[in-house]
Parts: structure tokens; C-alpha cells; sequence
């Protein structure tokens, strides 16, 4: 049962630290409490879990520019942030997470705005068919958070920019950029401000749970658990990953993302191999790179080890269907 809800908002706009403060409050969420936290990144591209830095971002031109690259913990794609960007996180115990009241609150929030938005599937919020908000998702030990976008005023040139998009997920959507599906909120309401976003976020927050929120100062934080954490999200092996010499690489586009694996083969033998995903389900994703390596590089063998894995869950059940399907066929 919900019986306080907390309200926080960053000070700053390093990504890095944004991060450590979102799983900083991940760790220390109340079992009856839902968090809101509110942050901003500057000129920042944002990758999930699993994704290859190198293949989804333009690193020499953000490096030139001066931005920065940073991965968060939750699965997805690559997004851009900047100051006309506002992010925000639910965080709640697993018997509290409630995405359909989650949604709820954006939705709300822009209605009070003046603007009609809905949630579609999953992961989008559209105004007019075109998406502003994209959402991903963590669960750990019992606590979950949902966090995403709220395009306000983004430089919609700097997306094309600084992202690789692959040709397989646009033509999946029947679209030709990732410019040409997505708006800010600010061509819906010319005068918006983030300030304004921020106010109507916090009401309808407070709304919805029927509570008024406590206000947590980032000065309350534990500053070395922040520290440490900052400095795990900061580090060239977290946003960038090992660097990985493969051989072979292989790759498919199912409804539910986009799967790259690439291999280190010995003597027909797998030796090593990383599996990158946009998928929303990163554990799944993990799962696959586990019982990958060491087996023989065959169709079948790699299929069949993938058709013995399994889920509870309906949606993991059927990407592990799928990549087995699709490695029993795929030309190696």
C-alpha cells in the first residue's frame, strides 16, 4: 500500500550524476512510498543497457562538440537529451509500480497544459501520432522504476546529428528518420516551459496518488553513495564497454528490437560474444550472451540451447522464441 509519495528534482545536468541519483533513490525507495524525480541532461546521448556505443552513436562529432555519451541501466534505445529535454523516474517497490497510474500522471500533467496526448504501447507517448515522450523500464530486488523523456523544446536537428539509427528499425515503422516521428510539446503550446511541465508534473503527481509529496533536497543524499555511483556511470567501461575484436557478426530486427550478436570463434568453437539489443528487457538479453559462449558455431547447437531457455513472463517467452528461430536459419 502507497502511504507517502516524495518528490525530487536535480540541480545539476551531468548525465553521470543525474544517473547516480536515479539509482541512489532506486536503492532506497520505501516499500510504501513512489518516489518522482525530476533531471536535465545537457547535450547528452543517453544508450540502454545493451547497446554498442560505437555502432548507435556518432563518437568522433560528439566528442568534437563536446557532448557526452552515457548508459543508462534500463534497457531501450539511444535518445538525445538537452535543456529543452525534462526527464523524469517513478520509483516505487514492485507492489506499488503501477504503470498505467504512471502514465496517467504524464498525460495529465499535459492535459493541464492544454494538450491532448496519449500512451501508446508500451513505451510511447504521441500528441497528434507523433511521440514526445519515450519510456523504459528497471526491476531489481523487488523495486522498480519507469523513467523517460519530455520533449519541450529539443533541437530536433542535433537527433540526426548525433545518432546512428538502423535502416531495419525505420523501415520497420514505415518511416524515413527518426526527425520525422517525434515533436515538442512547445508546437502544441508555443509559450510552454520546462518550469511550467515541472509544476503541472508535481500536481498531477500528487493528484493521482492522493498524497502530498515530501520534497527531497539533493543536499539530504548520502554524497559518497552518489560519489561512487557517479563515478561507475562516469567511467569508460560502463558507457563504453570492453572493446571486443570479433569475426563474425550477425543481426535481425524482431517486433520487439533490434539484436546484434557478434562472435569470437576458435577451432568452430564460440569463444567469446556480445549480444547488443535496444529491447526493453535487458535480462533476456543477458541470458543469451551467457549460453552463447563455449558452444559450437552451428545453426542448431546455438538454437537449440536457446529453445531451452524459458520465462515466465509472455514477452520473454517469445523473444526467446524468436532468436531461436531466427538462429536456426540465420547464414553464418
Amino acid at each position: 500500500m502507497i502511504n507517502k509519495t516524495a518528490y525530487i528534482e536535480s540541480t545539476g545536468t551531468n548525465p553521470h550524476k543525474n544517473l547516480a541519483i536515479e539509482e541512489y533513490l532506486f536503492s532506497r525507495c520505501g516499500e510504501d512510498e513512489v518516489i518522482l524525480y525530476l533531471w536535465q541532461n545537457q547535450n547528452t546521448i543517453v544508450i540502454g543497457k545493451n547497446q554498442n556505443a560505437w555502432k548507435e552513436c556518432q563518437i568522433s562529432r560528439i566528442e568534437e562538440d563536446g557532448a557526452v555519451i552515457a548508459r543508462r541501466i534500463s534497457g531501450g534505445g539511444a535518445v538525445f537529451h538537452d535543456l529543452g529535454n525534462l526527464n523524469f523516474t517513478f520509483l516505487a517497490s514492485k507492489e506499488n509500480y503501477d504503470l498505467k497510474r504512471q502514465l496517467e500522471v504524464i498525460l495529465k500533467a499535459v492535459q493541464k497544459l492544454g494538450i491532448h496526448a496519449e500512451a501508446s504501447g508500451r513505451n510511447d507517448i504521441l500528441v497528434d501520432g507523433q511521440k514526445f515522450s519515450g519510456n523504459a523500464f528497471h526491476e531489481h530486488k523487488g523495486r522498480c522504476y519507469h523513467h523517460g523523456t519530455i520533449m519541450v523544446d529539443v533541437k530536433l536537428g542535433e537527433l540526426n546529428k548525433y545518432l546512428n539509427v538502423s535502416k531495419k528499425k525505420l523501415d520497420s515503422k514505415g518511416i524515413k528518420s527518426v526527425r520525422s516521428r517525434v515533436a515538442n510539446l512547445i508546437d502544441y503550446n508555443p509559450g510552454l516551459t520546462i518550469e511550467q511541465l515541472k509544476k503541472a508534473l508535481k500536481e498531477t503527481f500528487e493528484e493521482v496518488y492522493g498524497h502530498e509529496s515530501r520534497i527531497i533536497k539533493e543536499e539530504e543524499l548520502d554524497r559518497q553513495a552518489v560519489l561512487e555511483l557517479y563515478e561507475k556511470y562516469a567511467s569508460w567501461d560502463w558507457v563504453y564497454g570492453r572493446q571486443f575484436e570479433f569475426q563474425y557478426e550477425i543481426s535481425e530486427r524482431f517486433c520487439w528490437g533490434q539484436v546484434d550478436i557478434q562472435f569470437q570463434v576458435d577451432s568452430g568453437r564460440i569463444t567469446d560474444v556480445e549480444v547488443y539489443s535496444d529491447s526493453l528487457k535487458p535480462e533476456v538479453i543477458h541470458k543469451l550472451s551467457e549460453v552463447l559462449k563455449g558452444l559450437r558455431y552451428n545453426n542448431q547447437q546455438m538454437g537449440e540451447k536457446i529453445g531451452e531457455l524459458h520465462s515466465d513472463d509472455a514477452q520473454e517467452e517469445e523473444m526467446f522464441g524468436d532468436v531461436e528461430s531466427w538462429l536456426r536459419k540465420a547464414e553464418l
